[in-house]
């Protein structure tokens, strides 16, 4: 799974809980995280907008320092020839450079198929991607969602309290699937 490559754009890992899920199974291995200098300098921006520099470098620290090879280089000579939304065309230059196989992004309107299917990238919604993690190997993102809430102390959290922050940061459907699963159990 893990030769599954995801640009991941800085919408998708603005959302706190929904950034931690999805590093989370990163780090588990059930796919490839990547991102561009842009993508990181937005999400430090939009973090110490909200959360003081300290915080914002922790995050950022964390991210760069444990996932070493997420870091895409040598994109910037391809933005002018993408032919999507001119704010989101670095995203999608990172995306070719790395030859990723999706970009995970809330901004679905920023990159339409003229723009993604010749270059054979597929784009999902966070949802969509959640959704697809979960029915390739559920018991893993389960695990994973397992050990994820148990780090949390404040405030303390189980697995029903996590789908719900998940549906709030905009993946409803796969937060519907995680109670599916906790319910079945």
């Amino acid at each position: 799974m893990l030769g599954f490559s995801v640009v991941l754009d800085t919408c998708a890992i603005y959302p706190a809980y929904l950034r931690d899920t999805l590093l989370r199974l990163a780090a588990a291995e059930t796919y490839r995280p990547l991102w561009s200098a842009h993508i990181l300098d937005e999400l430090r921006s939009l973090l110490i907008d909200r959360i003081d520099v300290a915080s914002a470098d922790q995050i950022f620290d964390a991210m760069t320092r444990h996932f070493p090879d997420a870091l895409v280089t040598g994109y910037e000579s391809l933005i002018p020839a993408m032919t999507n939304h001119p704010k989101d065309r670095h995203v999608l230059a990172a995306a070719v450079r790395a030859n990723a196989d999706a970009i995970v992004t809330f901004n679905l309107d920023d990159f339409p198929a003229t723009a993604t299917d010749p270059l054979e990238i597929d784009v999902l919604h966070p949802d969509a991607f959640l959704l697809n993690q979960i029915d390739l190997v559920p018991q893993r993102v389960l695990h994973v969602l397992d050990e994820q809430v148990v780090g949390y102390a404040r405030p303390a959290m189980d697995l029903y309290g996590l789908a719900g922050t998940l549906s709030r940061a905009g993946c409803p459907e796969a937060a519907e699937a995680v109670r599916r699963h906790i319910n079945s159990s």
